[in-house]
């Protein structure tokens, strides 16, 4: 079985993945190579941060590897957080800081659409490929769901009545941002 790393130590991101992936591919996160530092992510855009995180692994660890970023884009706050959305309220990435700053700006605002959006860079053999998921949706005004991570419980997608973290597993995969860039990842994966 063909083994690929997955630039991340975010073992939400690991288990929503490998749920989606089944058998055809061995997915090994930066803990299970043994690498416990955190990856560098100073880039301006989400590209840029997942293809950094993706370089590095190559170039200093020498696994195929793919590394991703997320960032919830809201229309009102003209985009933001983006690509800081880890890093909202501070380098701490507490989600529920993230999401308290969020809502406290959302105050009173009436257009709350807002996306998810996931890049994803692979680097195998040599050659560099990106991919693009999106979900639309808007911001609750509170928390709603135990399940998920990050701004889950303040996201309701488009058509749903559910926040993300309202939702199980599958169906998240299935609609979400991640689930959409990582089938691009799994499509193109499966024809090597």
């Amino acid at each position: 079985m063909q083994q690929i790393v997955f630039a991340s130590q975010n073992e939400n991101k690991v288990r929503e993945i490998r749920a989606q992936l089944g058998d055809n591919l061995q997915i090994l996160s930066l803990n299970d190579i043994g690498h416990t530092q955190e990856l560098a992510e100073d880039q301006n855009t989400l590209e840029g941060n997942a293809l950094q995180k993706a370089q590095f692994v190559i170039q200093k660890l020498g696994y195929n590897c793919f590394a991703d970023d997320t960032g919830l884009e809201v229309n009102a706050l003209n985009g933001a957080p983006g690509v800081y959305s880890a890093r909202y309220a501070g380098d701490t990435k507490d989600a529920n800081a993230n999401m308290d700053k969020l809502l406290a700006e959302m105050e009173g605002v009436l257009d709350r659409s807002a996306q998810f959006r996931t890049a994803i860079a692979l680097i195998i053999d040599g050659k560099e490929y990106l991919f693009e998921g999106v979900c639309e949706g808007e911001i609750l005004k509170e928390k709603r769901g135990e399940k998920g991570f990050g701004y889950d419980p303040i996201f309701k997608p488009r058509g749903y009545d559910l926040s993300f973290a309202e939702m199980d597993l599958a169906e998240k995969a299935r609609i979400g941002h991640r689930g959409k860039a990582v089938h691009q990842l799994i499509l193109f994966l499966n024809q090597l």
